[in-house]
């Protein structure tokens, strides 16, 4: 992590959480309620009944997740083969604990159909991975199946706050999409759960099939309550456009997405983007890989410098129609990291109170600014890896390849590979595909990797030197907000006996010599640059904090919402979601956009429908209070992206007290969207919608 980035942090000062944490600059202190009223440090308990200490660890073998079956292929208009999946979202019972431990209920995606009768109607939490081709479209039907064996919808796993600018089903067709209006502070709603699905990282797709937060959907269930919205503002206008544009009909409790697959080689994933409830709807379950290979940018166009012939790239990964359980041995593996938290019972935790936080316990909507529920950030007290708490797998001295994923809530990941003797790891791709050059982490940043919530990395591991046994990838990221800085210099490293590891490799001899070629030798596919811009669009990220008490009375400052907005003549004004469209770039433009950040934290920010350039980072003046100084001035500390962010991504982190700036170009017209990925950070209010090109017709208001 760039000193740069942790002298300012230093320098920060935080305007809430002061009295909690004793110190301005030291960031957000988590605190949780035990029985009896007591408020702790959240690193001095369990984030449920169950505590990390009572889980073993390395029990479970990793699963790597087999392909999603294809319901069957197509033709699409003007004879483009296409090909077809039917993938519903349902709750079930899954083994994520170790066996002896008792079972979570949770929500995943799956198919419900398959064109061969032995392929696998898995669901599980991660999905499998859909499997597909550049340029050879993908449609899915995705289907809310949260209803019961009679037909009746099912409540959320987890505590819903119906004091956000949410979905808001009761509000009817009138009021969803809302922020509603309370006479006392309301509990957690418990009607039936609307879901719509994003594929994170898809480039050229049409806006009807991106996932648009207010395009969302309840199940067909047979007990919707009368007055209920069974769809959010924007399902209608996209139904009629998918309708139009591929063919694509939608009904009651589904939408139909078409994904042109038309971008570089690369690692997406998808999962829900419910508005006001994402952070609750992926925390039950619901995530899953898709992989788009070929192109010109494609693994072919990867080469051994040694022979100027094509490389050889570990593998095999899954392949459609695998056998489950699979009788092959993969050396391509992707690897969600999630963190969650458990009760005695097997089931999620997920706090039901903003006392859990920071000790607020007022003055709640409508009385004051504090939602009763929501969680500024939240940090799980127990690590997964492809949906089991610290799974093993077993490999061997060889190469292996291996996509990760930082699918967390609030928490940084610095995976910390330095803990394998021998083991040489390279970073080749990122959320967008192939970097410029291979990157060796090993050598050059000390065997750790530092990954944003949302972030993909595509790593070479090369186990070839390591020695036989057992060794486990650690986490240095803290288990706090992150403002950039160095692990035990500017914040404690995550909790070692727990968040603090991963999952543990076994290391084998190898069975027959190693094909691959060393990542030394990679030369990766060269990238057209983009365009120079014509425009710089400045855009501020703002957090908005009010006073509250605690449970003795005493005053207490803490966020009420994190936000976006604009910078205006250098000053940053924030925006609410529902207000009007700022951000309009026209078909063809390419602009820089610079993400000011004025919070004492880093934010990973994503931008859909577009894969970007990072050109680079720069201090901001601050006051003498440590804050960012109005009008914002850079402060000429420029500085260019890390290695790893090099090619093109979909997310970058944008840390405290910087102005952090992207290139971008915009192809396809359509209303997409901006935001934080930290998903509590998203669900309430720190996320705009953007337009590229004029408005539609007839498009909602």
């Amino acid at each position: 992590m760039p000193d740069p980035v942790s002298t300012r942090r230093r320098l920060l000062s935080r305007r809430t959480f002061i009295k909690a944490a004793g110190a301005a600059g030291a960031g957000f202190v988590l605190y949780a309620v035990l029985p009896g009223g007591t408020m702790v440090a959240l690193a001095d308990i369990p984030g449920g009944t169950l505590s990390p200490g009572e889980v073993p660890k390395f029990q479970t073998p990793l699963l790597i997740p087999p392909v999603m079956p294809r319901a069957g292929t197509a033709k699409a208009r003007g004879g483009k083969p296409i090909d077809l999946y039917e993938i519903s979202v349902r709750q079930f019972v899954q083994q994520i604990l170790p066996v002896g431990l008792p079972a979570t209920t949770v929500w995943g995606y799956g198919p419900v159909a398959a064109e061969r009768p032995d392929d696998p109607l898995i669901h599980n939490a991660p999905s499998l991975t859909i499997e597909s081709k550049w340029n050879r479209p993908v449609r899915v039907t995705w289907i809310n199946e949260l209803v019961d064996g009679e037909g009746h919808f099912l409540p959320h796993l987890l505590p819903v706050d119906p004091t956000l600018h949410w979905a808001n089903p009761p509000g009817g067709t009138a009021g969803r999409d809302n922020r509603p209006t309370f006479d006392t502070t309301p509990g957690a709603y418990d009607g039936p759960v609307p879901i719509v699905t994003h594929l994170h990282g898809a480039v050229g797709v049409g806006d009807e099939s991106d996932g648009y937060a207010e395009a969302w959907y309840l199940p067909a269930a047979d007990d919707i309550p009368a007055g209920f919205a069974t769809k959010g503002t924007w399902y209608e206008f996209f139904a009629g456009k998918a309708n139009t544009e591929h063919g694509a009909e939608w009904g009651p409790g589904y939408a139909v997405f078409n994904y042109p697959n038309d971008q570089r080689e690369s690692t997406l994933w998808f999962h829900d983007h419910t508005l006001g409830m994402t952070r609750l709807n992926v925390y039950a379950g619901p995530a899953g890989f898709f992989i788009v290979r070929g192109g010109p940018d494609g693994e072919k166009a990867v080469l051994d410098s040694r022979s100027d012939t094509v490389a050889v790239l570990p593998g095999p990964a899954p392949k459609q129609h695998d056998k489950f359980p699979s009788n092959k041995t993969y050396y391509e593996i992707p690897i969600a990291v999630q963190d969650r938290s458990f009760n005695d019972d097997g089931s999620l935790f997920y706090p039901d109170t903003r006392v859990f936080f920071d000790g607020i316990v007022g003055d709640y909507i409508p009385a004051g600014e504090f939602s009763p529920i929501w969680q500024p950030e939240f940090f799980g007290n127990m690590i997964m890896a492809n949906g089991n708490t610290w799974p093993f797998q077993v490999v061997e001295q060889r190469r292996y390849r291996l996509r990760f994923l930082n699918g967390c809530q609030s928490r940084f990941l610095i995976l910390d590979f330095s803990a394998i003797p021998g083991a040489a790891v390279w970073q080749i791709g990122n959320e967008g595909g192939y970097l410029d050059a291979p990157v060796n982490l090993t050598a050059d940043h000390g065997g750790r990797l530092l990954m944003g919530l949302s972030e993909r990395a595509d790593l070479i591991v090369d186990f070839t030197g390591v020695p036989v046994g057992s060794y486990t990838l650690g986490n240095v990221g803290p288990d706090e907000p992150f403002g950039g800085g160095v692990p035990g210099v500017d914040f404690e490293p995550s909790d070692a006996a727990s968040t603090g590891q991963v999952m543990q490799f076994q290391v084998v001899p190898a069975v027959a010599p190693d094909p691959t070629t060393p990542p030394q030798y990679l030369v990766l596919p060269t990238r057209t640059p983009l365009p120079a811009e014509t425009f710089t669009r400045q855009l501020a990220l703002i957090e908005k904090a009010a006073i509250g008490f605690d449970a003795d009375g005493q005053p207490l400052e803490g966020p009420t919402e994190a936000m976006l907005g604009v910078v205006d003549a250098g000053v940053p004004i924030a925006l609410d979601w529902d207000e009007a469209v700022t951000d309009n770039p026209q078909v063809g433009d390419t602009e820089v956009w610079e993400f000011v950040n004025t919070t004492a934290d880093a934010h990973p920010m994503h931008v859909h429908e577009v894969a970007f350039e990072v050109v680079g980072r720069e201090g901001l003046v601050l006051d003498d209070d440590g804050e960012v100084a109005v009008p914002v001035t850079p402060d000429g500390s420029a500085r260019p992206p890390e290695p790893w962010e090099t090619g093109v991504k979909d997310s970058v982190i944008s840390y405290p007290g910087e102005v952090t700036r992207l290139r971008l170009s915009f192809v396809n017209p359509g209303q997409f969207v901006w935001h934080c990925h930290i998903v509590e950070h998203e669900d309430n209010e720190m996320m705009r919608p953007y337009r590229i090109g004029p408005v539609q017709l007839g498009q909602p208001e």
